[in-house]
């Protein structure tokens, strides 16, 4: 999936989806502005949604949290990250 590796935080989302939204403002205030495709809003979000399947976001394809091209997971991935002081340091190199 090269959306994945277009930025160096990429997070697939949907508008509606409130977990979705806490990811990206947790994002946000640590100081990095991911590359946010909203995949309900977009033409091919079907075709997303099924190869973040096969990526192996099975239980909630979104939101998937991509960090340099890798798939970190969904928000309780993200949140064991930060809550363990692990995000921080992952996410330097991105931050502004």
């Amino acid at each position: 999936m090269g959306l994945a590796s277009e930025k160096g935080v990429v997070i697939f989302s949907k508008s509606s989806c409130c977990l979705c939204y806490a990811v990206k403002i947790l994002f946000r205030e640590i100081g990095v502005d991911p590359l946010v495709h909203e995949i309900d809003q977009d033409p091919e979000g079907r075709e997303m949604e099924t190869a973040l399947t096969r990526l192996g976001c099975n239980d909630a394809p979104v939101p998937a949290v991509f960090i340099g091209g890798k798939l970190m997971g969904s928000t309780n991935e993200v949140m064991s990250l930060h809550l363990s002081g692990s995000l921080i340091p992952m996410l330097k190199p991105y931050q502004n």
